[in-house]
């Protein structure tokens, strides 16, 4: 007889081969480099475009000469006068080009989550931005190329143009996270959550590091056939290695095959009625008061940061004189900060000692008012390094609000909670690109910080926001602990009445004997 530690039965695990490994990594990681040569040639030529826009407002726009454009993109010389013209001629066409930018996608996302939730196609969401951003970068190689023949309007139309139509990053994110839940069993969906977010983490610092290096050693050509080579990498491995989940042949049957049908299908309002009305549906603790109130939050957190990141680039030319390279050392300094930033909030300060979620919201906004203000007060190099030291904790706002955002609704509501969190986001960079830029336009010549003023004082009823939330959030704790104990006590008293009609059913029978 086997004694009940031994095992009753062995069982030899065959460990794998290097090949069946390597195959192994290969099967499984489909979408992770898909992302990261996204994201990374997206960083890679932002400041080229950037950069390309001055160039062709100050020599084809405002037609200043090869003398004083030279000087206006090395950062060299003394030509305040010229500067504000081309920067105020470029940020007027950002009003524009972020609102077709941003709007057309918030048109298009209202309708394609919930028709890839319908057929089950999410490869051709995460793959259909990545042909616009291709075509973009290739539109701006046209351009580069009759560099005197078109304008500045024309190059910045076909910037918001082609990612507009095919849906931009929120498709792209979306159809990316929708497809790792459906492909991943749920042992492994955090890992491989945590991985795809780390790809699109990590991409952005790498494109920024080398962007400046490479505008400066290979020109606007170089960037731009390196972004477009990387883009078709990733869509070359998209084509190949992902592959949309199988259906069953009922829900194949249903697919629409003709182009009206699929129109009709596609722009069904009824779906987006019941996505619009999760925000406004009724619950316990509040729910329809706390979901309005993130969505306010949104707009009072992402849109400061979206709006800054539109002027920030002109900023720092006007106010020290930054050159490209320069600027691209900056901002991967701040990705880099700001990313171990949201890693210490959720590990150790979410993970570890268990701070609420409005505890982490009120840290970052905190942490974004005081960084706020000292990037307005910063006169050198030294003092916008150590703002962004001070801005750390900003990132952990959108982590805070999206886990208080998925708590408020059940399992079956989450899909329809996240796009319209998402759509706020758009929405939110729709209008805030614009005014930013209009600000910085009609104030630059008057105090350039502005704009930084403006987002702190806007930080101030996300501060508000967050706090409400610690407060109920303290008192549905408390609550539920006089709950538990309450119901404690009455489990007590019913157990004490069990064993008085035990003991008196005993002694019943004790006389019967």
């Amino acid at each position: 007889m086997a004694s009940e530690e031994a095992p009753l039965k062995t069982k030899n695990v065959k460990k794998k081969t290097l090949r069946e490994r390597i195959d192994h990594i290969r099967e499984n990681i489909t979408l992770e480099p898909v992302l990261i040569t996204y994201v990374i040639p997206g960083s890679l030529s932002r400041l080229a475009t950037q950069n390309l826009n001055l160039d062709k407002a100050c020599r084809v726009n405002l037609n200043f000469g090869d003398d004083v454009c030279n000087a206006l993109i090395a950062r060299e010389g003394s030509y305040q006068t010229e500067e504000l013209e081309v920067q105020r001629l470029v940020s007027s066409m950002e009003v524009w080009k972020n609102i077709l930018l941003t709007a057309i996608p918030s048109l298009l996302i209202l309708f394609l989550g919930a028709w890839s939730d319908r057929t089950g196609k999410r490869k051709i969401c995460v793959l259909m931005p990545i042909v616009g951003d291709l075509l973009m970068c290739l539109s701006n190689i046209v351009n580069t190329y009759y560099f005197y023949e078109l304008p500045v309007q024309v190059t910045m139309f076909f910037e918001a143009f082609f990612p507009a139509i095919t849906g931009g990053w929120i498709a792209t994110y979306m159809g990316a996270f929708s497809y790792i839940s459906e492909i991943s069993s749920e042992e492994t969906r955090t890992f491989r959550v945590g991985v795809a977010n780390l790809c699109l983490t990590a991409g952005s610092p790498i494109g920024h590091a080398l962007s400046g290096l490479l505008l400066k050693h290979f020109g606007y050509y170089g960037v731009f056939s390196f972004s477009s080579l990387l883009y078709v990498f990733s869509l070359c491995h998209g084509f190949i290695y992902m592959k949309d989940p199988e259906r069953s042949k009922t829900e194949k049957s249903n697919v629409e095959t003709g182009i009206c049908e699929f129109l009709k299908s596609f722009f069904d309002l009824n779906h987006v009625k019941d996505t619009l009305k999760v925000v406004f549906k009724k619950g316990t603790n509040r729910r329809r008061t706390k979901s309005i109130l993130i969505l306010a939050s949104i707009a009072f957190v992402y849109g400061p940061q979206y709006g800054e990141f539109t002027v920030k680039y002109l900023f720092t030319r006007y106010r020290f004189n930054w050159d490209a390279i320069k600027y691209s050392f900056y901002n991967t300094f701040y990705i880099c900060l700001h990313t171990f930033g949201a890693f210490v909030s959720v590990s150790l300060f979410s993970r570890r000692w268990k701070w609420s979620d409005a505890t982490l919201g009120i840290i970052s906004c905190l942490s974004k008012l005081i960084g706020g203000i000292a990037t307005s007060q910063a006169r050198n190099t030294m003092e916008m390094y150590l703002a962004v030291a001070v801005e750390t904790f900003n990132a952990t706002s959108f982590t805070a609000l999206r886990s208080i955002s998925s708590k408020l609704v059940n399992s079956d509501e989450l899909g329809k909670m996240t796009s319209i969190f998402n759509l706020s986001e758009v929405v939110t960079s729709m209008i805030f690109g614009p005014v930013y830029s209009m600000i910085y336009t009609m104030t630059v010549k008057l105090d350039a910080s502005i704009v930084y003023y403006f987002s702190t004082v806007l930080t101030i009823p996300a501060i508000a926001i967050f706090v409400w939330f610690y407060t109920r959030n303290k008192k549905d704790t408390k609550r539920k602990i006089n709950m538990e104990s309450q119901k404690d006590v009455l489990e007590m008293a019913d157990c004490g009445r069990k064993e008085s009609l035990i003991g008196s059913i005993d002694l019943a029978d004790g006389k019967i004997i």
